[in-house]
């Protein structure tokens, strides 16, 4: 077992002042309207992953796939419930996450794959293949802060896929950047599910899921709707969506 998620539930504190800032905490405590709640993001989730098994992870806004994803990757530690993991992890969870705007490409490029455990003689090998792929070579010597986004997100996927983690998680990578760089970043991800990478993907293309999923998690509100066969479970979650336009 490669990703073993048992019974996760991960809650937030709604109207915390560190979520609604110290000024209007402080407003509603004298007017004695403060009034903080448990939110539950994540409601008791189970699921197994093997080596090679591509999960995609469904749902609407607020369903709670990343926090999920947070969770599995070690960033957040759950309220109850376990996570265990075997291998070298590799999560690109938000576009920006562990760069400096101030470093060059190059060097932030060096600082991921350190930040990740991957040695300086690893990462000299692996540097040429990483800055070919998001087509940043005339920009290595730029500092981050003056690459667009879609620059920004071509190396940090590049990073994330290349450094052949044994577990690698995505939310959403694949729809930033033209439509020639998504071309190649999902012919990359059928070269990871070849190569016998868990890969754990949160996407809303329901087109993507199907056609680089083995596995499916149907999350709703942060309850499990769903898990097993991605055919069948896209099937469910497609009628789900028909249904709620009608």
């Amino acid at each position: 077992m490669v990703v073993d998620v048992q019974n996760v539930s991960i809650k937030y504190r709604v109207g915390d002042f560190r979520n609604i800032g110290l000024k209007e905490f402080l407003a509603q405590k004298i007017k004695g309207q403060y009034d903080a709640k448990d939110f539950w993001a994540v409601d008791d989730v189970s699921f197994q992953l093997d080596k090679g098994d591509f999960l995609g992870i469904v749902g609407t806004n607020g369903a709670g796939k990343t926090t999920l994803l947070k969770a599995v990757s070690g960033v957040i530690r759950p309220a109850k419930g376990t996570v265990e993991t075997n291998g070298q992890i590799s999560a690109l969870l938000a576009l920006g996450t562990g760069f400096d705007d101030d470093m060059t490409v190059k060097e932030n490029i060096y600082l991921r794959g350190a930040f990740l455990g991957y040695t300086e003689k690893f990462l000299n090998e692996k540097y040429p293949e990483i800055i070919e792929f998001s087509e940043l070579q005339e920009f290595e010597n730029y500092r981050l802060r003056q690459l667009s986004s879609g620059m920004r997100s071509r190396m940090a996927f590049s990073i994330a896929s290349l450094i052949d983690p044994d577990i690698l998680i995505l939310d959403e990578v694949l729809a930033v950047g033209d439509a020639a760089f998504r071309k190649k970043s999902e012919a990359k991800m059928m070269e990871i599910i070849k190569n016998g990478t868990t890969t754990l993907f949160v996407s809303h293309s329901l087109a993507q899921v199907k056609k680089l999923a083995n596995k499916v998690l149907w999350l709703d509100k942060g309850k499990q709707m769903a898990f097993g066969d991605a055919k069948d479970v896209c099937a469910e979650y497609e009628q789900f969506i028909n249904t709620k336009k009608k």
